[in-house]
């Protein structure tokens, strides 16, 4: 996908503006892809193309992973488990909406929340790189 359709497709998912010119600077969709260091970005097209649905949980679980130090609360740990159980096809789809929502009962900690972000945006975008690839480039192309 050339730049002009990356950024046409990007409007249409009604994108960031920050994205659509990190987008401009690069002559297809996979060298943008390749080079992003932002992961939720990442995340975020993924869902947006459908890729299937417990390899993109997969890859979320991963990504939280990074920042499951942080977590203070069990729930949210278990959940974390529970979605990578989930996309490694060792949980069901029951399993993973009882655990979301008893996660969801946790206050976020801001603080925690900031550093996590600032943290692990490079290491998020390397584990989308590696989980979603194949089938962003299938959708893409």
């Amino acid at each position: 996908m050339k730049t002009q359709e990356m950024i046409k497709m990007l409007k249409k998912f009604d994108s960031c503006k920050e994205a659509i010119e990190f987008t401009k600077n690069y002559e297809s969709f996979e060298a943008a892809w390749n080079a992003c260091q932002r992961g939720d970005w990442m995340l975020w097209i993924a869902q947006r193309l459908k890729v299937d649905h417990r390899k993109l949980t997969l890859a979320k679980a991963l990504c939280a992973e990074t920042v499951i130090h942080l977590m203070r609360d069990e729930r949210s740990r278990k959940a974390v488990e529970v979605a990578k159980k989930y996309g490694n096809y060792k949980a069901s789809q029951k399993d993973l909406t009882d655990a979301t929502a008893y996660a969801a009962a946790v206050a976020d900690d801001a603080a925690a929340a900031a550093v996590a972000k600032e943290n692990n945006q490079k290491q998020t975008a390397d584990i989308c790189r590696k989980i979603l690839t194949d089938e962003v480039l299938k959708k893409i192309n």
